[in-house]
């Protein structure tokens, strides 16, 4: 549908009226002026430079200014657990509006990477009947988020013209279910470090430290686990710049597509690993590049779509993975697909390694006695996405995907096999009521 030049027929297709919102109001009798594309826009002020207040001013001049949150005043979990809620009520007094705006809700977030997993984290976690589908204004650096599902990787325009076109796409837009990963990182704390609080860590904002770990879970009492939910990929060098060897490095395991844990086989050679479930990393570029199908078939590799379930595993020979990338079909060395991975960090040549998830970097400290550093990724749900015409990321559900039906429940199968100690685990780490962020510093 085009729209883009009758602006009154859109605000009324998007806007929410005041007394949905629970900012007072009357209600709206007939049902039939319901929104059909009802959005709530969250944008992070501090991404993009000026760019994301502009946006704000300019959705706040197009919608409700109420539908609109400014994510370095409010944060998300509180704000969608509010307004679900509030529309609930409504449904259960049998407001027929209420009830048809919750069924068609959008949201769309503007800012970095780290701000869409940032809400996408907190969607997760409340777990809802009827997902939430999110459209991704990029705003950050790397974008590769809107890259991958059709929104461009470039800044947009902040100007009203500009607004109106992006609200016309996520209208036109279709959902797509994309996994999303659940990342667990535990280490000792410090023996000269305080026990209580924890010490201070230089923590990439899509990660945690959630609370003190016992001995049930392997690691003497002092020890902590640092939760974070990663919607695209991970990356962590292996090797010290000025080592050749796997020094830090004692081992990495992957299960298996039976749910089996398998010890992952590394070339000497290979001195960084990315695990990614996107079509584009570092802004737009593709580490899995176009396998062979032969040797796909081979090696028992399928297509990297973005909701089977599985991650990819992919190797560099260099420590900051850019080099083979730039270079005409530049890839990576493909390693595995996997439905989790698990890496042990031990004593090494160094006292810190580099890590990166979803666009948010950190210097992790390693062990300097016989403790060990562990990060384990493992598939926590599906969110879903809003995607465009550009999108260039791929569905097992696809048309033009040659995936049987018996394929397809396979996955669905073992995305479902999980144990009881596991799902307690997420229950407790969800990001609706333990994420944190620092928005004055995340893109």
């Amino acid at each position: 549908m085009d729209l883009k030049n009758n602006e009154t027929e859109l605000i009324e297709k998007m806007r929410i009226p005041d007394y949905y919102l629970g900012a007072g109001g009357m209600p709206v009798e007939d049902e039939t002026k319901a929104p059909t594309c009802p959005v709530l826009v969250f944008i992070n002020s501090k991404s993009g430079g000026q760019l994301g207040v502009q946006l704000l001013t300019t959705y706040r001049g197009l919608l409700n200014p109420f539908q609109i949150y400014d994510l370095g005043e409010k944060k998300p979990d509180q704000e969608l657990h509010n307004l679900l809620g509030h529309l609930e009520r409504l449904k259960a007094q049998n407001d027929v509006f209420a009830a048809t705006l919750r069924e068609n809700l959008r949201i769309i977030v503007a800012g970095g990477d780290g701000t869409a997993g940032w809400l996408l984290g907190v969607i997760s976690d409340l777990k809802l009947e009827n997902s939430l589908p999110v459209a991704t204004v990029p705003l950050g650096t790397g974008n590769n988020l809107p890259f991958s599902f059709g929104w461009g990787k470039k800044n947009p325009g902040t100007d009203r013209g500009s607004a109106k076109k992006f609200l016309v796409r996520v209208m036109n837009a279709r959902p797509m279910k994309v996994d999303s990963w659940h990342v667990v990182m535990r280490m000792q704390i410090p023996a000269e470090g305080p026990l209580d609080p924890l010490p201070p860590l230089e923590l990439p904002h899509s990660l945690h430290a959630f609370k003190r770990v016992s001995q049930s879970d392997e690691l003497n009492e002092g020890a902590y686990a640092m939760i974070g939910f990663s919607q695209g990929w991970f990356f962590a060098n292996l090797k010290h710049p000025s080592s050749r060897n796997i020094l830090e490095l004692t081992k990495v395991k992957v299960i298996n597509r039976q749910g089996s844990w398998d010890e992952l086989s590394i070339p000497r050679s290979i001195r960084s690993i990315v695990c990614l479930n996107l079509p584009s990393f570092s802004g737009g570029l593709n580490p899995w590049g176009t396998p062979n199908d032969k040797k796909s078939r081979e090696r028992g590799l399928t297509p990297p779509y973005v909701d089977d379930g599985l991650i990819e595993v992919v190797g560099f020979r260099d420590a900051w993975h850019g080099l083979a990338l730039l270079t005409p079909n530049g890839h990576g060395t493909r390693l595995a697909q996997s439905r989790g991975i698990r890496f042990e960090f031990h004593k090494g040549a160094t006292d810190h390694t580099f890590m990166r998830m979803d666009g948010e970097p950190w210097k992790q400290p390693l062990p300097t006695n016989d403790d060990t550093v562990t990060v384990e990724i493992s598939h926590l749900g599906q969110v879903t996405m809003l995607v465009t015409e550009n999108c260039i990321a791929k569905s097992v559900h696809d048309a033009n995907n040659l995936v049987t039906e018996e394929e397809a429940e396979e996955v669905e199968a073992g995305n479902q096999d999980e144990d009881e100690d596991e799902i307690e685990l997420r229950r407790k780490f969800g990001a609706a009521h333990t994420f944190k962020i620092d928005v004055d510093n995340i893109d």
